[in-house]
């Protein structure tokens, strides 16, 4: 696991978490997400994301999944699908998960999660609870909650931020349906890391 956060606190960081949960589209979001709150990235035309500023030397301990968005939309805006497959980031994506798998918290050839994954899951859950509201929440707070509770989070805690990435004409309507991991995520370019 690759950042300070795990190491501090002992337990996956955010985008780690999200990645058990919901997969690459999940961590992704919770890394876009990071970028979002920190106000290094922000919404650009037809509901891709572009960079507002370049990052900081606060920022050089970011996961390199995080640092990866950011460098690939310095180059150019884009939807969360077309991030999936930007080199940098799919590279960091795969790391990712090799990271999680040497930690036995994914299985080695199969999606999602080994048992001492399912486990770190549960036990975060009970110690974390989704909140009912943004209200007092830390920006670390809700990179958890959106990290453990996926959509149902992002819609309660960020829901600016979830209608942000949607293309203009969609009006939030999912046209198709994908599974990763077993979890369930709309199309186009809208921001959903999968109901729990």
């Amino acid at each position: 696991m690759d950042s300070a956060d795990s190491a501090a606190t002992d337990r996956p960081a955010p985008h780690e978490i999200a990645f058990l949960r919901g997969g690459r589209r999940a961590a992704l979001t919770v890394a876009v997400l990071t970028l979002r709150l920190s106000g290094s990235i922000g919404p650009g035309r037809g509901g891709t994301l572009r960079t507002r500023r370049p990052l900081d030397d606060t920022e050089a301990d970011l996961p390199a999944l995080t640092r990866a968005v950011h460098a690939s939309l310095l180059h150019q805006p884009a939807h969360l699908r077309q991030l999936l497959v930007r080199e940098a980031v799919a590279l960091a994506l795969i790391d990712l998960r090799y990271q999680l798998t040497v930690a036995g918290l994914a299985p080695v050839f199969l999606p999602g999660r080994t048992r001492a994954g399912r486990r770190v899951l549960r036990t975060l859950r009970a110690r974390h609870p989704l909140p009912g509201s943004r209200r007092g929440l830390s920006a670390e707070d809700r990179l958890l909650a959106v990290a453990l509770y996926g959509d149902r989070a992002l819609t309660t805690l960020m829901p600016r931020f979830a209608r942000e990435g949607r293309p203009a004409g969609r009006r939030g309507k999912a046209t198709e349906q994908r599974r990763e991991y077993g979890q369930s995520w709309g199309s186009g370019g809208g921001f959903s890391c999968g109901a729990v």
